[in-house]
């Protein structure tokens, strides 16, 4: 009991945070019996000098109302609850993040809010039937690839991909990728690690949930220079899905109404340039692949490929090949 009492400042903390809000509060009584439960007799005056003592400390707490109807808030937290929202919702939407995981996170997530707020938050979690990856490992690999950055060595790991049986099964026989770890990107709704590979001499990169068997090697990492000029975010942006090919500065030819598309995808650093009163030109970076020809394909006669040429002749391949497909 002596201990309880002792505590009795770290109970009336916790009960706050936990029981109210801006539209709850504990009055004295409350307290009062809330540490009774806990084997703490308390005077009103013992209470009043702890609730000063952790408003010195930081605390935002707030006396509201008169009388009987007299209560103790707490005013402010470090995360509001629509900030709350958006990091549920960011976990529920992950599909790197496993349903599992996704649960115990939201849960997390919950307890920074009242037990009140936790209930409105939790109404809008739809994890269930979601798109997630069912590899519980995928914590331990950015763990591993966090300290291999740190450490600056490299690592080697067996890289997957499914087969019809819906079974993550280990690409070229199951032999070891070997790798120095630049960067971990989130893009598309997964977990990507940009590395650098010597054998290939570029950069190239891995979805995190398809990587088992992840290991630290005693090898200094390669490719660093990299680092100076590397932006994560950048290298992103130039793939579409995070699909690799030839990097190529790309002019397209748009109609005004796609300035928002545009910008949207390649970010407000783009320059369009008035062509005439309904269209605009503009030069972007990109990794050319097939997922940037369904792109172009996407907008119809929106947007058109100008420059280079090369490019647009395999534009105009892929759309010879579609013609005898599906003819």
């Amino acid at each position: 009991m002596a201990a309880a009492k002792k505590q009795k400042i770290l109970y009336i903390m916790k009960m706050l945070l936990e029981e109210t809000d801006d539209k709850h509060t504990l009055s004295m009584k409350d307290i009062i019996s809330k540490l009774e439960k806990e084997g703490i007799v308390a005077e009103r005056k013992a209470i009043y000098n702890d609730i000063a003592l952790l408003k010195d400390f930081g605390m935002d707490i707030v006396m509201t109302g008169e009388g009987r109807a007299r209560g103790y808030s707490i005013a402010s937290r470090e995360f509001d609850l629509p900030e709350l929202k958006l990091l549920v919702d960011s976990v529920q939407c992950s599909k790197f993040i496993t349903a599992k995981k996704s649960n115990e996170l939201i849960k997390k997530i919950e307890s920074l809010a009242s037990k009140h707020q936790a209930k409105k938050l939790h109404r809008q979690v739809y994890v269930a039937n979601r798109n997630k990856t069912h590899n519980e490992n995928i914590y331990y690999n950015v763990d591993t690839i966090h300290e291999a950055i740190a450490s600056n060595v490299k690592i080697k790991f067996k890289y997957c991909n499914y087969n019809l049986k819906k079974q993550l099964v280990a690409k070229k026989d199951g032999e070891f990728y070997a790798v120095s770890p630049l960067a971990l990107s989130w893009d598309d709704e997964n977990y990507y690690l940009v590395a650098y590979d010597s054998e290939a001499g570029k950069q190239k990169h891995y979805r995190v949930d398809k990587i088992k068997g992840i290991q630290l090697t005693d090898e200094k990492r390669e490719g660093t220079e990299l680092l100076k000029n590397f932006d994560v975010a950048v290298y992103a942006k130039k793939r579409f899905g995070m699909f690799d090919g030839k990097e190529e500065k790309v002019k397209l030819l748009c109609d005004n109404s796609f300035v928002g598309v545009i910008i949207d995808r390649f970010g407000k650093d783009v320059i369009p340039i008035a062509v005439d009163e309904t269209h605009f030109s503009v030069v972007v970076d990109v990794a050319v692949s097939k997922q940037f020809l369904g792109w172009i394909f996407g907008l119809g006669d929106g947007v058109r490929v100008v420059e280079p040429s090369n490019v647009i002749e395999l534009i105009q391949d892929e759309l010879q090949i579609l013609n005898e497909r599906y003819n």
